[in-house]
């Protein structure tokens, strides 16, 4: 029994839907099929989702936005043409978006924003649904509504336990189940959506839910690369590699895969198979428990910027206790979430995403600092990246943290900051931003370029 998720741009167009269906239909254990909002249909093209951005946004701004719908709805329309469906689907979505929109004179901006945002992949899930009938596969849309229970804001959307409880029921369907991804309901009925990439998530909740024997994450690529392939030419392809690995590869830029997603089938142990809806006979990259191991300590090597440094130092830090507590407590007061925290004997570093942070935001936290903990030394720093080496042969290799290091040092860029986690899995780097993509470079040729496995 399989769940198979469908990314945007596997749902773009009439053209990719018939793919999807195709697919689908050539194995019969794929069961519950869970769908993203219509993605980009060409480089110039703009997702669903941005559209119902714009659209929320004036809404928000009780602007006109009738014609804002029209771009919404028009989107579908060509789709329900590409695949000879009535006409009375896209009036079926024409009227969930302005209810929706009429909807939002009572509730707040984030509310109103999650709703029409959740609206694309919801409609589109429904569109789907209507087709996979309309060629002879009995096919139910199931709203998340029926099930996927997720917990009260202001906590990071995640379902709770009872979502499990509730749609474990549709393993006994004898129909395709079409769920659309990126949200589900609170107990008392708010809607609330995922991170980015929340599509991932609800395939995972519900593989978990249902028990299924594999999650499908159908994307535009063959299989998951070592290395971002717009940077290195022509990364190692990965074949097999273990939730750990994905994890943190997901965690510094690896777009292919959410990292969060993960969380639900590594309880229970549920193999992800990273494959692409254009050529779905290729093997693609599986993400499993444990995996054999390769000549190659290093599996993939990931970047990603938009990371702020927060500097405290003061005399005689490690003697105190309760310093770095008091110190995070003031960064959760200002609902700010931090990745890595190296620290010495009298100074520590916390390195914190930046979008979390605004200029009034960091003035608060300085102050608050400098007066509460007495530091001698506090400073906000902006624009670094984290590279990050991740393998489960690491803790193996003796040596690599040198090589690694010697391999930055040959790019004439400063390490700003280097953490290891404990399960010595992965090799982190803070670098100046304007340095990732050299680096990158040059830590591939470092641990693949002379390996043949």
């Amino acid at each position: 029994m399989k769940v198979c998720k469908f990314g945007g741009t596997s749902v773009a167009s009439a053209e990719q839907i018939k793919k999807v269906a195709n697919i689908i239909k050539s194995d019969a254990t794929r069961r519950f099929v869970v769908v993203s909002a219509p993605g980009k249909r060409t480089s110039e093209d703009i997702k669903v989702t941005d559209l119902l951005i714009e659209l929320a946004n004036a809404v928000i701004q009780k602007q006109p936005f009738d014609e804002k719908i029209a771009k919404v709805v028009s989107r579908y329309e060509d789709n329900a043409i590409g695949l000879g469906l009535d006409h009375e689907i896209c009036e079926i979505i024409e009227l969930d978006l302005k209810a929706r929109c009429e909807a939002a004179l009572k509730q707040n901006d984030d509310a109103i924003m999650d709703s029409l945002k959740a609206s694309g992949e919801d409609n589109n899930a429904k569109m789907i649904a209507a087709y996979f009938n309309s060629i002879g596969m009995l096919t139910r849309y199931v709203s998340p509504k029926e099930g996927l229970v997720v917990n009260d804001a202001p906590e990071r959307t995640m379902a709770i336990a009872e979502a499990y409880e509730e749609l474990s029921s549709l393993k006994d369907s004898q129909e395709i189940i079409l769920f659309p991804g990126f949200f589900g309901y609170t107990k008392s009925g708010q809607l609330r959506t995922f991170d980015r990439g929340g599509s991932d998530i609800t395939g995972a909740i519900l593989s978990a839910a249902v028990g299924a024997d594999l999650y499908e994450n159908f994307t535009d690529v063959d299989c998951v690369f070592s290395a971002n392939p717009k940077v290195v030419n022509n990364p190692a392809e990965i074949v097999e590699i273990t939730y750990r690995e994905m994890r943190e590869l997901s965690y510094a830029g690896f777009s292919v895969f959410h990292d969060e997603a993960l969380m639900p089938v590594v309880k229970q142990g549920i193999p992800v198979n990273i494959k692409n809806t254009n050529n779905p006979q290729a093997p693609g990259t599986r993400i499993v428990s444990k995996r054999v191991e390769s000549k190659r300590p290093v599996t993939g090597i990931s970047a990603d910027s938009g990371f702020s440094i927060l500097y405290v130092s003061k005399y005689l830090m490690n003697r105190e206790i309760g310093f770095g507590r008091k110190l995070l407590q003031i960064l959760e007061e200002e609902n700010i979430s931090y990745e890595h925290t190296p620290s010495g004997l009298d100074d520590i570093s916390v390195i914190i995403r930046s979008f979390q942070l605004d200029d009034a935001k960091e003035e608060r936290i300085l102050q608050r600092v400098e007066n509460e903990l007495q530091a001698d030394d506090v400073n906000f720093r902006h624009g670094f990246s984290m590279i990050v080496v991740v393998g489960e042969g690491m803790k193996y290799k003796t040596g690599l943290a040198a090589s690694a290091t010697a391999a930055i040092s040959r790019t004439g860029a400063n390490i700003e900051m280097i953490n290891q986690g404990s399960s010595e899995v992965s090799l982190s780097f803070g670098v100046l931003e304007k340095y990732e993509n050299v680096i990158l470079k040059e830590l591939y040729s470092e641990f693949f370029s002379a390996i043949t496995v």
